[in-house]
């Protein structure tokens, strides 16, 4: 005589729909952007893969603090927008001397300002915060703000670099240096 109860044919598909539901539910948690998560507004510009941020330290950071020359040149593209179907890429490039940096202060919380140039000879520029964070063996850097003038101003921002983050981890050590990193970048403007 068998112990072991089993569900009636009825109670197998209530309990495979309840399955498959949940299934669903959990899967539109983890699988959902950050931005649209974080915004009611409607998505109106983003520019994705091949996306990419090089950006370079001269001399290579290092666990002390130095005087750094740091260099970044970000390409935006493919994008895609709503009210600009006429934009498709976009650039921006920072070349300034920065004192006391290390590779701690790459970890560091900052205000973030820039000026990205899009493909139509117009400008956006955004203001926001930047946090920088490591999420196994990648850097994810995330800047939030607003487009404060140009193209799409008044909108939302939210911008996510990923890259190896394994020897900022080892300089974080001391047992390396800093002297580049590559990013892949995606970019998200979203109108309020």
């Amino acid at each position: 005589m068998s112990l072991v109860a089993h569900p009636s044919p009825r109670a197998r598909s209530r309990l495979s729909a309840l399955l498959a539901t949940a299934c669903l539910v959990v899967s539109a948690f983890v699988f959902a952007s950050p931005a649209a998560a974080s915004t009611d507004g409607l998505l109106d510009l983003t520019c994705t893969a091949p996306s990419s941020e090089a950006t370079t330290y001269d001399p290579p950071l290092t666990l002390a603090p130095q005087d750094v020359t740091f260099s970044s040149t970000v390409q935006y593209g493919p994008c895609v927008s709503l009210s600009r179907p006429d934009i498709d890429s976009g650039s921006r490039s920072l070349h300034v001397l920065t004192p006391d940096r290390s590779c701690l202060t790459l970890l560091e919380t900052a205000v973030s300002a820039f000026t990205i140039t899009w493909d139509t000879g117009e400008t956006s520029t955004i203001s926001g915060s930047r946090t920088a964070t490591v999420v196994g063996a990648a850097l994810v850097v995330t800047i939030t703000g607003n487009v404060t003038s140009g193209v799409i101003a008044g909108d939302s921002v939210v911008q996510i670099s990923t890259g190896p983050a394994t020897g900022i981890l080892a300089c974080t050590l001391g047992l390396g240096t800093v002297d580049s990193v590559y990013s892949a970048v995606t970019l998200e403007i979203t109108s309020l």
